[in-house]
């Protein structure tokens, strides 16, 4: 008897060991404006990982004339896997799409699956050829305070030839703050000297929406994304 049974598990463990790849539940796709063809383009997605059976979520990119076409996939395991409560786990991932031309593009998300998506991507053309016209703070953390509309920009500056000049800000005018926090050079020799620092920036209220991304630019064309929920809405 217990032979049997031995055979019959068998294949079940081997198949709750051994993953799939799934597409996964899309909340949100949030698409910062500001973007040119001498930017480093990002979008940011957020959704959730229905159980503890999907694993690893991750985008794969394809982009052809006008059109972006994302995966939203994750490492699935079978249920039978003894790892996978049920729980759902939210996630939020930065995509890179890296330089692209000037236009319009219509991104696609999961396509053809129960979980599509699609939004408008615009890419302006850069007025110089220079990859930014400005230096940003490099802020690798936001602290989010809760109930109040001011976070706090950690980071480092890479030499202390460096100091904050202004944080600017502008919106896509539907649920995007991209934040500016942008140096100004005050010695003329910039030795290597790691500096940390923190400024405070207070989210607007513009966008009329509980939640939205703040995303805030950093050195060589990157940025750090945060999901910001309105303490008012």
């Amino acid at each position: 008897m217990k032979v049997l049974l031995l055979m019959f598990a068998l294949p079940l463990l081997a198949t709750a060991g051994v993953p799939e790849e799934r597409a996964i539940p899309i909340e949100h796709v949030y698409i910062p404006s500001g973007f040119d063809d001498n930017d480093n383009v990002e979008i940011v997605i957020t959704g959730f990982l229905p159980n503890l059976c999907h694993k690893s979520p991750s985008a794969s990119v394809s982009i052809t004339e006008g059109q972006v076409d994302i995966k939203m996939t994750s490492l699935y395991y079978h249920e039978s896997n003894p790892f996978c409560p049920e729980m759902v786990v939210p996630f939020t991932e930065t995509v890179q799409l890296g330089l692209m031309s000037a236009g319009e593009y219509n991104v696609s998300i999961n396509e053809n699956s129960e979980f599509a998506s699609s939004s408008l991507l615009k890419v302006a053309r850069a007025s110089s050829s220079a990859v930014d016209e400005h230096h940003y703070a490099y802020v690798d953390y936001v602290d989010k305070q809760p109930g109040s509309n001011l976070v706090k920009l950690k980071g480092y500056h890479v030499s202390d030839c460096f100091v904050l000049d202004s944080i600017d800000y502008y919106t896509n005018g539907k649920d995007t703050y991209s934040v500016l926090p942008k140096l100004k050079q005050v010695k003329e020799i910039c030795p290597l000297k790691m500096t940390p620092f923190e400024y405070e920036f207070e989210v607007p209220q513009e966008l009329n929406i509980p939640k939205v991304l703040l995303h805030v630019r950093t050195l060589n064309g990157k940025s750090h994304n945060t999901i910001f929920v309105n303490p008012t809405k």
